[in-house]
């Protein structure tokens, strides 16, 4: 099971490789992870998705309010969150398929933010299925480089985690 976890830590250098060697000593797979400062330039906010039942969970919450730096540990349930993702995608372009990828970054909502005579270069944000389903559609006319940011998460409503 996939889970996203919302972490509040100051930021200051070396918060990062602690995070990171943790889930490294603890064996811990990280998904994605996500990290810049908040509101307050004092603190960052890093979101982080792993996978593991509800145990493995436990434990890195747990772990992870245990480390220096870090003030603030929050599973995000995502029922109640809105999760996005950005995605930069080089894609190969001819005359023949130009008008067919211009389509489908319409039909999903997408820009296109550069255009050469063998390529052009998407920016896409969404959620992760909407980011895999536009991947795997430009596969075909050959993704020449893609960067993506991995997910960034906000509960909904009027609940805040901050410092």
């Amino acid at each position: 099971m996939k889970h996203t976890i919302a972490v509040i830590l100051e930021n200051k250098s070396g918060a990062l490789s602690r995070i990171a060697g943790l889930f490294s000593r603890r064996s811990f797979n990280i998904d994605s992870l996500s990290v810049g400062a908040t509101d307050n330039p004092d603190y960052s906010r890093m979101t982080i998705s792993v996978r593991g039942d509800r145990v493995v969970l436990e434990q890195v919450i747990k772990q992870l309010s245990k480390l220096i730096n870090v003030i603030r540990v929050s599973e995000l349930d995502p029922a109640e969150s809105l999760e996005r993702e950005l995605a930069v995608i080089k894609v190969s372009t001819d005359r023949e398929n130009r008008a067919e990828i211009m389509q489908l970054v319409d039909i999903f909502r997408a820009k296109i933010i550069d255009v050469s005579a063998r390529s052009m270069i998407i920016e896409v944000t969404g959620d992760e299925e909407k980011i895999d389903a536009i991947v795997l559609l430009f596969r075909q006319f050959g993704i020449k480089e893609m960067a993506r940011t991995g997910k960034v998460s906000m509960v909904r409503g009027t609940r805040v985690i901050k410092a």
